[in-house]
């Protein structure tokens, strides 16, 4: 296997490690509590997806 004749620059090794960060989850508002959650998913506090309850929240 070919091993590389001369090393890399740092500008040359973070422009491929530009890409590798890492990203935080996309967060939306729950309507009905107004607590972060998960967007396309029940929330996990009330219980509401799209203005009717799907599932019993987590009791306090």
């Amino acid at each position: 296997m070919p091993n590389p004749k001369r090393r890399h620059s740092r500008a040359r090794r973070g422009k491929r490690r530009a890409h590798d960060r890492l990203v935080a989850p996309a967060g939306s508002i729950c309507p009905e509590c107004s607590a972060v959650i998960l967007p396309h998913r029940a929330c996990k506090y009330c219980g509401y997806y799209k203005g009717r309850e799907v599932i019993e929240g987590e009791s306090e």
